[in-house]
């Protein structure tokens, strides 16, 4: 499943823009800062809304994002101009790994490609590794579109 392949790699260098119902932020450069109320994050393509999110920083750079929510959702484009959506409880944003990992009732869509749904997707974007795992006796379910029935194929 390669829902996440091509992620609009210009989104990274983007100003990450936030608005929050309330916040809790250490100015510190290593410091954390908690967002809670209808979060609403940006950065570049990318979109996201949690009800909460708690972002980690080290030496000035953000390192860590956790976000939950009912559920969490992230929208983005990829570089190929197809969109993502995703949503879940909780996703867990590890920059330094580039490691994403979505928990409780998770789904990544790849509208016109297909999609993966499970209690556990994990997405490695520096090799493009996607996990899947089912939650209690759950599986991963997955739906993979031919070629030639995608969207805009000729």
């Amino acid at each position: 499943m390669a829902a996440f392949a091509g992620a609009r790699t210009s989104d990274r260098s983007q100003p990450m823009n936030v608005e929050a119902g309330g916040s809790d932020c250490s100015v510190s450069d290593t410091g954390q800062c908690i967002l809670t109320g209808d979060v609403h994050i940006t950065q570049g393509t990318m979109v996201i809304r949690a009800g909460r999110a708690v972002i980690h920083r080290a030496n000035g750079d953000i390192r860590r994002v956790q976000f939950t929510g009912s559920p969490v959702q992230l929208t983005q484009e990829l570089d190929d101009g197809s969109k993502i959506n995703a949503r879940a409880q909780n996703v867990d944003y590890d920059m330094a790994t580039d490691t994403v990992v979505f928990t409780g009732d998770a789904l990544i869509d790849q509208p016109g490609r297909g999609n993966i749904a499970g209690g556990r997707i994990a997405y490695n974007m520096r090799s493009g590794q996607v996990q899947g795992t089912g939650e209690g006796k759950g599986r991963v379910k997955m739906q993979f579109v031919p070629k030639g029935a995608q969207q805009g194929s000729r």
